[in-house]
C-alpha cells in the first residue's frame, strides 16, 4: 500500500498591507444624481455648476420650445443627449413628474458658512441670509429656496441632521433656483449662527410667540440672517437662544400657525420691500 502523501501546511494570508498600496487615493466612482423636470434641468444647465453626464429625453415627446432650449443647452455643454421610454425615465429618477427630461449630474456643490459670511460681509447693510432649522419637507425647502433666490439672498444654511438635503426633489420644487444659490450644510447651527454674527449680521428667528415683534414693526434695514423653524415644532431651544430677536406674523383666523415656506416667504419679501426692492 502506497504511503499517503503528506499535506502541506496552508499559507496564512498576511494581515499586513502592501506598503506600495498605502497612501494611494481610492478610486471611488463619483456620485451622481438624476435631476428631473423641465425647470430644474434647464436651470441646472444654465447655472453651469455641476458636471453633466447625460441628458435623457422622452423618446415620444413632441418637440417644443422648452425641450429644444434644454437640448441646445446640453449640446453647448458637450453633454451627451439620448432618448428613453417615458416609463424608463420614471424609474431612473424615481418620479413620475419628470416631464420627459432627466439630467444625470454630479452631486450638489455645497458652499461653506465661511463663503456665505464673506459674501454677506461684502453686501454690507443689504446682506440677507436664510437659515432653515429642521425643515424636512422637500416642497417647503424648495419653495423657500425659490423665494430666497428671487429676493437675492447671499446664502442659505441648513443643518445636516433632521433636515432635507438638496435632493433632486428639492431642486425640482425650487424650479431650479437651488442651482444659483450658495447653500451650506452644517452639523450644528449654533456655531454657524455665531459665524454669521461675526460677519455683522443680526439673527432674527421667525416664531409665533406673543412676545415676538410683529413683522411690520421690525427694522429690516440692516444685515440680517432670518431663521425659519420646522413645521409644527418651530426653532430648537439652542437656536432660539442664539437669536438676537424674534419676529411673528399676525393671525386672524382660527389656526395658530402658517406653513413654514409661506411664513418664510412673506418675511423675505417684506425685507426686500422695506429695503426698496433694490
Amino acid at each position: 500500500m502506497a504511503p499517503r502523501p503528506m499535506k502541506g501546511k496552508k499559507r496564512r494570508r498576511s494581515s499586513r498591507r502592501d506598503p506600495s498600496r498605502q497612501g494611494r487615493p481610492r478610486r471611488d466612482r463619483p456620485s451622481t444624481e438624476m435631476l428631473y423636470g423641465t425647470n430644474a434641468v434647464r436651470e441646472a444647465l444654465r447655472a453651469d455648476r455641476r458636471t453633466y453626464r447625460r441628458l435623457l429625453v422622452d423618446a415620444r415627446a413632441r418637440p417644443d420650445r422648452v425641450l429644444e432650449e434644454i437640448t441646445l443647452l446640453a449640446q453647448k455643454k458637450r453633454c451627451p443627449v439620448d432618448s428613453r421610454h417615458r416609463d424608463q425615465l420614471g424609474r431612473m429618477c424615481r418620479s413620475r413628474e419628470h416631464q420627459g427630461v432627466v439630467l444625470e449630474v454630479s452631486s450638489y456643490p455645497y458652499a461653506t458658512v465661511a463663503e456665505i459670511s464673506r459674501a454677506a460681509r461684502e453686501a454690507g447693510p443689504a446682506a440677507l441670509v436664510l437659515v432653515l432649522d429642521r425643515v424636512q419637507d422637500p416642497q417647503n425647502v424648495g419653495t423657500l429656496l425659490r423665494t430666497a433666490e428671487a429676493v437675492g439672498v447671499q446664502g442659505v444654511v441648513l443643518p445636516k441632521r433632521e433636515a432635507v438635503a438638496i435632493t433632486p426633489a428639492v431642486v425640482r420644487a425650487s424650479a431650479g433656483a437651488s442651482e444659483f444659490l450658495r447653500i451650506a450644510r452644517e452639523g450644528n447651527l449654533v456655531p454657524a449662527l455665531a459665524r454669521l454674527k461675526e460677519a455683522g449680521l443680526w439673527v432674527l428667528g421667525l416664531e409665533g410667540e406673543p412676545t415676538a415683534s410683529l413683522y411690520t414693526a421690525v427694522d429690516w434695514d440692516r444685515p440680517l440672517a432670518i431663521v425659519v423653524g420646522s413645521e409644527g415644532f418651530g426653532l430648537r431651544r439652542l437656536v432660539h437662544e442664539r437669536c438676537d430677536g424674534l419676529v411673528r406674523l399676525p393671525m386672524r383666523g382660527r389656526i395658530n400657525s402658517l406653513n413654514a415656506s409661506v411664513a418664510g416667504s412673506v418675511v423675505l419679501y417684506e425685507i426686500w420691500r422695506a429695503r426698496g426692492m433694490d
